[in-house]
């Protein structure tokens, strides 16, 4: 207990060591930049820089130091306080960083200096081209950061967009091929604080593809059931010709607030009931067999199983019944899952999940095959459809958003996954 405390006092020592660092990298930058301003225009910027930097700053060790608190009695202030600090501490770092590069340069070269006898004159000359070039890079680049971030805090989050895969199954039965199904997932509708008009987009998105099915991967609140009551009738409103599934994610199970045992176990039960209010089918470790003109597939559902996360889920439970089925689709929220439990069993053709959120800041252009999320140095497979073999993982992006309130280059998704006979 005592090496917690003494770990977790280092590590907010360090946090605040490299805000400062960061700040100090920061202002620098921001100094340089308006040399060229007149002095009463400069100190004017430099007031106003110092009052926001200051209160941002307080209000991020504020929500720190009460973080599960602010979780559940005051999200609003968490969310305000995790986008202010993102939109105004991402291009500083970066700023800074390139004035810490163009520092270590002229450290190397006071080095060359002292050690060769050298006037360094030379060196010089060419370093003040060089510095200015790294100072425009500089200004370029986090000016480009801070609009991002500013974007993804407000428009970002409610970016929707279809992703189309088609997906080859084996065994898939030919009254199945052609099935247009829809995946969403990690909803976190205590995220949305109520904007249901902004929501209501990427919901009438999902119905305009004429899903055949809708499998919803988990994770629909953050906390507790009650941040999912007001959403009921507009996700009551997604429609789908062969039915709605889901199942639950490590958010789902009240383990992430400040809550009673009371509380937690009052939203343990009253979730599952919402999820069949909004006209979803919840799979808790077991199956339904789809039957489409007398020919059957197994859609198998889990509950949450994630390495690091809690370990609910049992698939040979919920497999139970599905021998004679030739094809089989699985819904499991962590893609860990797969990594441990799934990836060999060719019994299992497709699986759906989520839980990654692509970190929701990243960069992808398909034409040329760039994909990036800080999301790839926590997991393996994060984002978009894997194939090794005759199985293939879908892990979806996320509708909603968690933590950072705000979608950078990673916008919310809706999964179109068109199944194929392979």
């Amino acid at each position: 207990m005592r090496g917690n405390v003494i770990g977790a006092i280092l590590g907010f020592i360090i946090f605040i060591a490299v805000l400062v660092l960061v700040e100090i990298y920061g202002f620098k930058g921001i100094h340089v930049s308006l040399k060229d301003w007149t002095s009463i225009w400069r100190t004017v910027f430099y007031w106003i820089y110092w009052i926001i930097t200051v209160f941002t700053f307080a209000l991020t060790i504020m929500a720190m130091l009460n973080f599960r608190a602010w979780r559940t009695e005051h999200p609003q202030w968490l969310m305000f306080a995790m986008a202010a600090f993102m939109v105004l501490w991402a291009p500083k770092v970066i700023l800074g960083a390139f004035h810490l590069i163009d520092d270590l340069r002229y450290l190397v070269q006071w080095g060359v200096k002292a050690f060769s006898g050298s006037s360094g004159e030379g060196l010089e000359g060419k370093g003040i081209s060089r510095a200015t070039f790294l100072t425009r890079i500089g200004q370029v680049t986090a000016g480009l950061t801070f609009v991002s971030f500013l974007y993804g805090v407000t428009k970002g989050r409610f970016a929707f967009r279809v992703l189309d895969h088609k997906v080859a199954m084996k065994n898939l039965p030919s009254a199945f091929d052609g099935m247009k199904v829809v995946q969403i997932s990690d909803a976190h509708l205590g995220s949305f604080f109520e904007q249901f008009e902004d929501v209501r987009k990427g919901i009438k998105m999902i119905n305009d593809l004429n899903p055949d099915l809708i499998l919803f991967t988990g994770d629909l609140v953050n906390i507790e059931s009650s941040e999912a009551e007001p959403w009921i009738p507009v996700f009551k409103e997604l429609k789908a010709k062969y039915g709605k599934y889901s199942i639950l994610g490590n958010h789902d199970y009240a383990d992430y607030g400040n809550l009673t045992e009371e509380q937690v176990l009052f939203s343990r039960t009253r979730l599952p009931e919402i999820h069949q209010e909004m006209g979803f089918d919840l799979l808790l470790n077991e199956n339904r067999i789809l039957n489409v003109k007398g020919e059957k597939v197994a859609l198998i559902g889990v509950e949450n199983w994630g390495k690091g996360f809690k370990q609910q889920g049992d698939l040979a439970k919920a497999m139970v019944g599905t021998e004679d089925v030739p094809s089989r689709i699985l819904m499991s929220h962590d893609p860990t899952h797969w990594e441990e439990q799934v990836n060999g069993k060719e019994e299992i053709q497709l699986t759906l999940s989520g839980h990654t959120h692509g970190m929701q800041m990243g960069i992808e252009i398909p034409s040329i095959g760039l994909k990036f999320s800080p999301a790839r140095l926590r997991y393996k497979r994060w984002g978009g459809l894997y194939t090794e073999g005759e199985q293939h993982l879908h892990v979806n992006r996320g509708f909603g958003f968690l933590g950072f309130p705000g979608r950078v280059g990673m916008w919310p998704e809706i999964t179109l996954l068109e199944l194929q006979s392979a």
